[in-house]
């Protein structure tokens, strides 16, 4: 409640921040490289990556640097696996539900959700946006016959270099709100789960727009999630 008044009374401040860190933003590159591929030998396991720039690997050099690179060589010392990297720069859950519906549908075993950012810096309103994020995940259930679905948290806003106060202290508000209302949700899901995110925004894990993870701040992430995704995998 005390963060919504605050963010009401700020707004003009807040607004003019947010148009000059738009302006003055770094702009880095999605990381190049496939988007699709096998790797490893074991178990069979198909797994879907489904996010904004941070999932696209903005911030590394290329993919094999970037977040699905590193996951997925993290997981191929134990399964073989198949994998679709389907993200893009700015998305947020309801343009990921509207491309979602647009390409060529699959079977997965698992997908891993990473988006949440740009939905808390473009305001939508938490309501809208769990309920577009059960969408998802209902969508990824059917039309990609995920099994199971696991949403990494929302980053720590608050520390992002590139925001400056107090508009980073509203978004840093704004992130943890979302991500506690995004973990509630579901835990009430037997075929979801969600995983926090608990990486530190030192500079040396940073990209240089003071924004996206950079390789580093990748390779821990990644080291992150390989295990519980794997806890999730198919038997």
């Amino acid at each position: 409640m005390f963060a919504s008044a605050a963010k009401l009374t700020l707004a003009p401040l807040l607004l003019a921040q947010g148009m000059g860190v738009r302006k003055r933003a770094l702009i880095l590159p999605e990381a190049p490289g496939p988007r699709d591929g096998v790797a490893g030998q074991g178990p069979l396991l198909r797994l879907l990556i489904v996010g904004d720039s941070s999932a696209a690997g903005v911030g590394a050099a290329d993919q094999d640097e970037a977040l699905a690179g590193q996951l997925v060589a993290r997981l191929a010392r134990r399964f073989q696996v198949e994998w679709r990297l389907i993200a893009r720069t700015g998305a947020t859950t309801a343009s990921t539900l509207r491309h979602l519906e647009r390409v060529p549908a699959g079977n997965y075993d698992l997908a891993l959700v990473v988006l949440g950012v740009n939905d808390v810096t473009h305001g939508v309103p938490l309501g809208r946006w769990l309920a577009q994020q059960a969408e998802l995940r209902g969508l990824l259930h059917g039309r990609f016959a995920v099994r199971r679905v696991l949403s990494s948290g929302l980053p720590p806003m608050g520390a992002f270099p590139a925001l400056p106060q107090p508009l980073r202290w509203v978004m840093g508000a704004s992130a943890r709100r979302f991500d506690r209302a995004l973990a509630e949700a579901t835990a009430a899901e037997p075929f979801a789960s969600h995983l926090a995110f608990d990486l530190g925004l030192e500079p040396g894990l940073m990209a240089a727009d003071g924004f996206h993870p950079g390789p580093a701040g990748y390779a821990l992430w990644a080291e992150q999630l390989a295990p519980a995704l794997a806890a999730l995998a198919p038997v």
